[in-house]
């Protein structure tokens, strides 16, 4: 009899971790091994059940899909990680693979394709669903993102500190609507959706300093 592959669930939604641990309930070669309703649980729950495939949410409470990724693998190579998402924005994708995951699927993925992913997965494929390839062949072949100016540097310096768009505006002698104009432009460049993110970012790139 062919071992079993064995899948941890992890998603802030009983609704959809049922859903999920049903769906894999109708094939004799999976065996859901346990569920986590937030990214530590999942760092935990891997570790203390050690499962093959960890069906990983990306955005989650308590730590982040990457987050819990990151820490999955680091503790135990061995298992794959598939994020299974609503969300496939660009810059979700790239950390989600960055950090080690070797699936990539949205949430309206049809069964009979999450059932080839994951057992193709488990022989040590990887899997990413055709609209995600698609996205990150768009991105690849793109000439780079303009580098930010000396202003939205300083704007994103600024937001670094913590300064609210009215204090931006004060202190850069400019119009609130120019400062979220500057951080709308900031947030193109740098693909990310928030000021959090840009700061982040950031930092990661050295566009800003982490003090």
């Amino acid at each position: 009899m062919t071992a079993r592959i064995r899948v941890l669930i992890a998603d802030d939604h009983p609704i959809m971790r049922s859903g999920i641990a049903g769906v894999l309930a109708s094939q004799p070669d999976f065996e859901v091994v346990g569920e986590a309703a937030d990214g530590a649980e999942a760092v935990s729950a891997a570790a203390r059940l050690a499962p093959d495939i960890v069906l990983m949410d990306l955005r989650m409470p308590v730590k982040s899909g990457v987050a819990a990724t990151e820490e999955i693998l680091r503790a135990r190579p061995v298992t794959r990680v598939v994020v299974l998402t609503t969300y496939a924005t660009d810059g979700e994708m790239l950390r989600a693979i960055e950090a080690g995951a070797v699936g990539y699927l949205l949430k309206d993925v049809p069964h009979e394709e999450l059932f080839r992913a994951l057992r193709a997965i488990a022989r040590g494929e990887r899997y990413l669903a055709p609209m995600v390839t698609e996205r990150l062949m768009t991105r690849w072949q793109q000439p780079a993102r303009a580098a930010l100016t000396d202003r939205e540097r300083e704007v994103l310096s600024a937001v670094a500190r913590g300064a609210s768009n009215k204090e931006l505006a004060a202190s850069l002698r400019i119009t609130e609507p120019t400062v979220k104009a500057h951080l709308v432009h900031i947030f193109e460049k740098l693909d990310v959706e928030n000021r959090t993110s840009a700061v982040r970012v950031g930092v990661e790139r050295g566009i800003i300093d982490a003090g």
